[in-house]
This record gives structure tokens, sequence and C-alpha cells, in this order.
């Protein structure tokens, strides 16, 4: 085993940073595919091992809920294994189903998904283009997403909560009437994940809401529900009898005599209902589990069928919704009715201690990088263009345009059979018919190449670094607006800023922005383009690589370029941006060695917690704020408070006080750090300058329409 654990770590290159994971197979390992990684069986143990630049290595056991004594003792042994062979430096984690560490679930930005079975029930991991696929996912959290497979059923569905009713070539997200606004946003993004990444954008996506299912969905999950019947348990005989009170569901409450017990019959999804009457008399009472499972064996279902015994009062969700009128003591509205929006139960609460914070060390979270863009490549670049593909000059690759769509072909062999991927680029300027036009092209293309490419979909400003790296060491460079087409090119502004940034994997992409002052940020470079003048702006923290990338815009530009360093710019240069503006000056910014946080402060549960929003590394966007929430930014020689509209008045309250004692606690003696709180909308440069790329105009159209159009 130890021989093997040296072999595949060599194999996968373990001092290359990113993720690895490997499933406990028949006490064995086996390396997960990366487009597999973050889909874990629930029945299985997994390995997996994160590892830095630096390099430093964080290993993680993750077990299954349904994991076996032996998976479970595997995956410690193989975790200790692979420890000593990387020199006993790497920390440790015991991951369990639902219970992860914010370490584990940075890795995962789209979520994690949760599947029944394991290795041991025959169940093996899919492959993408997989169209055979009936499931049901509830979809829990609001950043760090779990999507559980559940019974497909109606009776796993709930009010509060989205789901995703996954039919291969067509996938519902179903919305509850009390589902929070960021909830329906992020189930949104999951489904286009799938979408995208499982069945590589050959499926349509739909919105549901409920109360408005479509025949579809009814014949997958209703017809569950509709057999379950309710029965009667009674002993006004003599001896204990069971009868039938009505055949099919939805039933009333008030078929529920107080005098008496009943059993609800949900075998068909491995469970039954007994319940108790208030007034029901005492041998009832006491045989009411004995008497379910007397009736799960009359009824010949399996012995793991669950029975849960519910005395009024008690009633739990599940059973509730098998009745079309129910109403809890005191409730004057039904079920179908939804509670008012922001509305939080009452629960105890218990202070926080925010010197927990400062446990969550730093997590870069993996690149995706199938390769470093290099070796025996191939790129095809097409524009969408009146419904069709049109080829874009190779000269003129790594331009985007905001008024455009793309699609780009990657093909890489590196030794082994040629691999493929599309990736689709919408400008945030395109029309909607090519936005429409650029997915079934896409779908077009991947079936022209039998299936096999993986499909990337990328919003403007949104790019993955991998997509960053394909122009042989060139910037990507990302126009505003405007477009690529041969005489339909709109005439560009005479005066251009471009702000040049490299990411954590060293791709680096050049990023047009609005031409004012306050845009600068003292880590980076930008090009500032004139009527009359060149310029290459230096901010103290950028690096060579960025000033280099630099080069590439210049020429693109033309023209002779005046090297700027910051602080000595002349007045021409102000006055082509409208003059000095305040701008991102942080000394925290030049080499980062302790890269941003962000934290989210919410009283979603009842009680004002804050949690780590662990991402890639100084790699923030502006769509990570989340505008039902206050949120938190750390930038090690301040603090930011920023206020989402439509935070509760307890989080606004609140959010201020966790952030000083976050500071005041802090174990390397930050106390008295300055904290800005700042309002969703009126962001200073001081703050938006930890977001690349930051739309001041983003705020003016609601996120979950954004988020939509894409389906």
């Amino acid at each position: 085993s130890y021989k093997k654990i040296k072999y595949g770590i060599k194999k996968t290159l373990w001092k290359q940073p990113g993720l690895q994971v490997w499933r406990i197979e028949n006490l064995d390992l086996k390396l997960v595919p990366k487009d597999l990684h973050g889909k874990f069986y629930t029945g299985d143990a997994y390995l997996l091992l994160f590892t830095t630049a630096a390099p430093s290595y964080n290993i993680h056991m993750w077990l299954g809920n349904e994991c076996s004594q032996d998976e479970s003792g595997a995956a410690a042994i193989f975790a200790t294994q692979l420890d000593d062979f990387l020199g006993g430096g790497p920390v440790q984690f015991r991951e369990v189903q639902n219970c992860e560490s914010n370490t584990f679930l940075g890795y995962f930005k789209s979520g994690i998904q949760y599947q029944k079975g394991g290795v041991a029930s025959g169940f093996h991991h899919v492959v993408t283009n997989d169209t055979n696929v009936k499931r049901l996912l509830h979809v829990k959290g609001r950043r760090a997403i779990r999507a559980t497979e559940v019974a497909m059923s109606w009776n796993s569905f709930n009010k509060g909560d989205c789901f995703i009713i996954d039919l291969g070539k067509d996938i519902y997200q179903w919305c509850g009437s009390e589902c929070s606004y960021f909830e329906r946003v992020k189930a949104a993004e999951f489904a286009i994940n799938i979408r995208d990444s499982d069945r590589n954008g050959r499926a349509k996506l739909h919105l549901v809401e409920e109360g408005q299912e479509t025949a579809e969905i009814i014949q997958v999950t209703l017809n569950y529900t509709h057999i379950a019947p309710l029965l009667c348990i009674s002993d006004a005989s003599g001896t204990m009898k069971v009868s039938v009170v009505a055949q099919t569901s939805p039933f009333k409450q008030a078929m529920l005599s107080p005098e008496e017990c009943y059993i609800l019959d949900n075998g068909v999804d491995m469970n039954i209902f007994v319940w108790k009457g208030p007034k029901a008399n005492t041998e009832e009472r006491k045989a009411a589990m004995s008497a379910g499972q007397q009736f799960i064996k009359d009824k010949g279902y399996s012995n793991k069928t669950q029975i849960q015994v519910i005395p009024a009062g008690a009633e739990t969700t599940l059973f509730k919704q098998f009745f079309s009128d129910w109403k809890d003591k005191d409730e004057t509205t039904g079920p179908s009715k939804p509670f008012t929006i922001g509305r939080i139960a009452k629960v105890k609460q218990v202070p926080f201690d925010a010197s927990t914070l400062h446990t969550n060390k730093v997590m870069a979270a993996q690149h995706g990088m199938v390769d470093d863009g290099k070796g025996k490549v191939q790129v095809r670049i097409w524009r969408v263009e009146n419904g069709d593909k049109m080829p874009i000059d190779p000269s003129s690759y790594g331009h985007f345009y905001g008024g455009d769509c793309y699609l780009i072909l990657y093909s890489y062999g590196h030794g082994g059979p040629e691999k493929h991927i599309i990736y689709t680029w919408q400008g945030l300027k395109c029309t909607q018919d090519e936005l429409t036009a650029s997915a079934f092209l896409t779908v077009q293309l991947d079936d022209s190449m039998g299936g096999s490419p993986v499909q990337v979909r990328v919003t403007q400003g949104q790019e993955p670094p991998h997509l960053m790296s394909l122009f042989q060491g060139k910037p990507m460079i990302i126009h505003l607006g405007g477009t690529s087409r041969k005489d339909g090119q709109s005439k560009a502004n005479s005066t251009r800023l471009f702000h040049i940034r490299q990411s954590s994997s060293h791709a680096t992409r050049a990023v047009e922005v609005e031409p004012c002052g306050s845009k600068l940020n003292t880590n980076d470079v930008f090009v500032l383009k004139t009527p009359s003048a060149l310029f290459v702006w230096r901010g103290v923290g950028a690096s060579d690589e960025e000033i280099a990338a630099a080069k590439y815009v210049v020429a693109f530009l033309g023209g002779t370029a005046t090297q700027v360093s910051e602080g000595k710019e002349p007045a021409d240069f102000w006055s082509a941006l409208g003059g000095k503006k305040d701008y991102q000056t942080s000394k925290s910014l030049q080499k980062v060695v302790k890269p941003p946080r962000l934290f989210g402060c919410s009283n979603k549960t009842g009680r004002l917690i804050v949690r780590r929003y662990v991402h890639n590394q100084y790699n923030f966007t502006q769509s990570d704020l989340a505008t039902d929430d206050v949120m938190i930014l750390d930038v090690w020689d301040q603090i930011f408070v920023w206020v989402g509209k439509d935070s509760n008045e307890e989080e606004r309250t609140g959010a201020p006080k966790m952030a000083k004692q976050y500071v005041d606690s802090d174990p390397s003696g930050r106390r008295g750090l300055p904290i800005t709180t700042v309002k969703q909308g009126a962001e200073p440069s001081t703050f938006t300058g930890w977001f690349q790329a930051w739309d001041s105009n983003m705020w003016d159209t609601d996120p979950l329409a954004r988020i939509r159009a894409r389906f």
C-alpha cells in the first residue's frame, strides 16, 4: 500500500498546486478525474490532497454516512502513509458528510453533491454527457452548497428549500414558497453547473415555482405520494385491528380523531408514521411502535424501513405535507400560503466567539488547470454571428469584446489520446439572440466531435485561469464593449483604460474599465490611451509579469508608451482620468503574504453567526457579496463591513460588533485596526479595489435575473 501511495502521488505530480482526489475501492486507491471532483457517494470513503504553491499540503479523509468500517479504516491508513511520504508536514483533516470543514468546502466553489450508493452497491462515478439520469437533489446552503440525492418522491420536498429534478435532458429547479432569494440564486448556479459540467451543455434548464409543477414533474414525483394510505389503529373490538381511513393522500386533518392512533403508510420511501391521538387509550398509545413493526412485516417491507411515532402537536414537516389543509395550533393560514419573507424563529441567543475565526487558515482553492496551456495544443476560436459561428483571424486570438459571444475549442494530447474543451465566452453586452445561439452552437460543435469535449460556459469577467493561459504568454484582453465583427465595430472611445492583473495561477488578464482615477490599484499595472498620449502606469506592488503583459496592450492600441511610476504621474495623466481621485493604495496589497479574507454575517438560522467565505486566493468577485447579508472583508491593515441592501436590522447592527471582537481577539495583535462600514451601491475605491473589474452598474440589475438569463 505504501508503494502504491508513493507511485500514485508521483504519477499525479504531487508538487503541482491543486487538488487530487482518490476513492477507496476494495481497500485500494482509485484516482477520481478532475471533472468529477465535488461528487461523493455516501457509501464510500475518499482521500484528498491539496497542494499549495509553497508547496504546503492538506490531507483530507472524507467519510460518507454509509461507508463501512473497513473503508473508513483504510482511508485512515492511507492518510497516515501519505503524510509519512510527504515528510510529516501536511495538515490532516477528518471530514464527515454534512459536517465538512470550511477548508474542505473551499475547494469546490460550485458546491458538492452527495450521491446515493457506493462501491459496495455497484455504483461508479458516471461520465459526462450521460442523459440516462433520474434523480432528485435537495440543495442546501447559501455559500457552501450541498446537494444531497434524496428519494424521487413528493415526500422529499419542503417549502423552505430548493430542489433540482434531474431527468437527464431536462433539469428542473423547483423553488419552495418559503425559500430565500439567495438560495434561489445558488440553486440556479448549481443547476447551470450540472448542465454545463455533467451534461456538456446538452440539457435544458427549467424554473418551477411551488404550485406550478409541470405534468412531467408530477409524473415522476407525485405518483409515489398518491398511493400512501391512512389507517386507523383501534382496540374497540377487544383486539388491536387496523382499518383503512383513506386510500390515497392528500388527506384532511379532520380525518385524525384525537381518540385514536393512525398509521400513515409511506413504505414505498422506506418510512411509515404512527400518529398518537392525545385522547387515545393507554393500550393503543403503548402499542404504537409494535403496531408499526407488525405493519411493516405484514406489508413485506424491508426491515430497514423507518418508523416515526409522532404524538399530536409534534408533527414533522414531512408528515404534515400529506395533508392538504394542515394547520398547527394557533396558526391562521394553511400551508399553501407562504410565511412573511424574512421571518425568523425565536432561538436562544448564544454569544459568538469571534476568536474562533482565526483557526480557519488561509486556503487557496484549486485552479482547475487541466494543463498549462502549452505543449502539443491547438486553439480555434469562432465568433457568434447571425446564428452561426464565424472563424476569428488567429492574429486577434486573445481579444474578447463585451458585445460578442465566442466559442473557443482547445485540443491537447501530451502523448495520450487527444482531448478537447469547448469554452463558450459570453460578453456582458451581447444580445439575447447571441446568448441563445452560443448555447446551440456549442452543442452542435460538441455533437460534431462525438460528444467527447468538456464544455465550459464563461461569463465576461469570470474567466477561469486555464482559459486565460491559452494564448502562449500573451494576456487575455477583454474589451469593455464593442464587437470584433468586420465592418461592425463601433468606434472606440478616445480615452481607454486597461487594468492588468496576474492571477494566483500566474495567468494574466487585461480588462478594460471606465477611464477614471478611482479605478487605479497600487498592486497592478494600467495602460491609459488618450487622443494624444499613451501611458503605462505601474503601481508600487505590481509585478514584472504584469509590466510584460502591458506591452501587448500597448502594441494593440498603437503608439509609444510613456512609463509612469505610482506617485510620479504627470498632470496630463490625471487630466485624462478626470482628475486625481482616491484609489486603492493599501500597503497590504504590495507583495501580499496574507491574502484578504471574506466573511458573511447572517442570522438566517435565528442566531447571528459569522462564517468564512473560503475562495481562490485574492480572486474575489463582486458576485461573492450576498445582498441579503452583511459581509466582513479583512485586508489585514483594515476591516470593511459591507452592508447588503436586503440585510436585516440585527445583521446590520451586530456585524460591526463582530468585526471589532474579531480584530481585538486576533492573536497577531491587530487590536485597534480601522473598521470601515460601506453600503451596497456606495462602495469606495479602497473597497472595490479588492475585486477585479468592479462594475458600478452591477447592482442596477437583479442577480437572480442575471443567473436565469443563462437558463
